[in-house]
């Protein structure tokens, strides 16, 4: 474990919550009228996709349990296809699947740190 991985999780967890706190209590429609809450999600699962390709393949490994190769697809996704990034897509998985990811992240997290 390295404080480079420590920070890149944190960045990680950062992220994940803002897109969460983006998408909660808002509906695709709301996304589509307001480009600075789309464009604030777009940026933060960026975020988060970059951290987890940051990290090594090792550190990973030896945490098999998260998905680390997700939040990368999407950021490519997001970075390399712009004009057919499907918001219902990001709004479900800000919705419904970052809790548990943040969760795995933490979990991580306080291993590292314990």
């Amino acid at each position: 474990m390295t404080r480079r991985e420590i920070l890149l999780l944190g960045e990680m967890i950062d992220a994940a919550e803002q897109a969460q706190q983006l998408a909660t209590g808002h509906d695709v429609q709301d996304f589509e009228a307001d480009r600075q809450r789309r464009d604030a999600l777009l940026w933060n699962f960026t975020v988060l996709g970059e951290a987890a390709a940051q990290l090594p393949d090792q550190f990973k490994a030896a945490h098999p349990s998260v998905n680390w190769a997700r939040p990368s697809q999407l950021r490519n996704r997001i970075v390399h296809g712009y004009w057919s990034i499907d918001l219902e897509v990001l709004h479900s998985t800000a919705v419904d699947d970052l809790p548990t990811f943040v969760d795995q992240l933490k979990a991580v997290l306080d291993e590292l740190e314990a």
